[in-house]
């Protein structure tokens, strides 16, 4: 099979509508030649019927991020999938959330910032050791989803916060796994209508900044383009490149006004 990860095995997370980023990651990743597995948090029904809208069916792995246990047996669900323990090639980390106390930053309480720390920046940290022994075996490449950190946005508060915590996330995890041949990256991306977005209060007032100021223009309903650079940054194509973040947001984040 041709394609720019042919013969690549790729975890996939985050996948819960057809219009979310890790939905098209997984499906480009597909049309690329990968053998993908997804993981779901929850409604592993919900994520079971999504998954059968790709081209080619995947397995469904139940993995809760926070869960110490579904962490420590991930590598072995993934190893009974393939039949052997050869290892994978990619992980796609697409998780985050903030209860909606974090989204009010003089208010919010520590337990509310300190959920949406641990499972939209630690958990790159620890999805990624938990399969650090796969990822050995080949290489590999780690690509996770941020909402550019730089800067303050309107209404994001301390998922903003969370966002910085997995951008520096991902130099330090680039810095201790460059000498084991795995590589970490971040899509910066610019606002989609997913599901994930009907949590943020406010959402359409920030997303409202794209239709102004994105200079080759921005859809707030097509997750594709961010899908692709997630792919691209899984593919053999960028050999040397790690603690990057590849801003995939229409060009909103280099514009001054």
């Amino acid at each position: 099979m041709s394609g720019i990860l042919a013969g690549k095995r790729i975890l996939v997370t985050g996948v819960l509508t057809e219009g979310s980023i890790a939905f098209h990651a997984a499906k480009v990743a597909q049309e690329e030649g990968a053998d993908v597995v997804l993981t779901g948090f929850g409604r592993l029904t919900l994520v079971e019927r999504i998954a059968k809208r790709l081209p080619k069916p995947v397995p469904v792995i139940e993995l809760d991020v926070t869960n110490q246990e579904h962490l420590d047996g991930l590598a072995d669900k993934i190893v009974e999938h393939y039949g052997d323990d050869s290892g994978i090639d990619g992980i796609v980390h697409s998780i985050a959330f903030g209860p909606q106390g974090a989204f009010n930053f003089l208010e919010a309480s520590w337990e509310d910032v300190q959920t949406a720390v641990q499972v939209s920046a630690y958990s790159y940290k620890s999805l990624t050791t938990a399969l650090l022994p796969l990822l050995e075996k080949r290489g590999g490449s780690v690509v996770g989803l941020t909402f550019d950190a730089q800067l303050a946005w309107p209404k994001y508060d301390w998922m903003g916060v969370a966002k910085a915590a997995l951008e520096s996330t991902n130099r330090y995890l680039a810095r201790d796994l460059g000498p084991r041949n795995i590589r970490c990256n971040l899509i910066s991306a610019g606002p989609i209508r997913s599901m994930a977005a009907k949590s943020i209060p406010g959402f359409e007032e920030l997303a409202d900044v794209w239709n102004h100021r994105a200079p080759i223009g921005w859809e707030l309903s097509d997750p594709e383009p961010a899908g692709r650079g997630v792919v691209a940054l899984l593919s053999d194509f960028f050999p040397k490149t790690t603690g990057e973040i590849v801003h995939v947001d229409g060009g909103v984040h280099m514009m001054g006004a």
